[in-house]
């Protein structure tokens, strides 16, 4: 009934408050495009790989030569290079940047 109702009020040429009306040449209505959406930086999943943002906002990375020839090295040293150290201070804005969330 009220669809109805509402039909016979467009019929007749009545305007609802809140309708929006088209000038355009065809019966088509076209409605005014949204706002593009502000972009959105994805995080590089090769960085939050890599490195881990502290509460604090401290970068930390691991350390390198964990990898292979560890025969050759001594327990003092490969046990201190298992230790997470903290990135130098000129890469740290590009790290950051390439981890939007963390």
């Amino acid at each position: 009934m009220l669809a109805v109702d509402a039909l016979s009020r467009r019929v007749a040429g009545r305007r609802q408050p809140g309708e929006n009306i088209c000038y355009c040449s065809t019966d088509t209505y076209l409605s005014r495009s949204m706002p593009k959406p502000i972009a959105r930086s994805k995080t590089k999943k090769a960085v939050a790989k890599r490195f881990k943002i502290t509460a604090r906002g401290k970068v930390l990375r691991a350390q390198s030569a964990r990898r292979h020839l560890l025969s050759a090295k001594n327990a003092k040293r490969k046990r201190q290079s298992a230790k997470a150290v903290l990135v130098d201070r000129t890469d740290i804005a590009r790290i950051k940047a390439n981890l939007p969330f963390g």
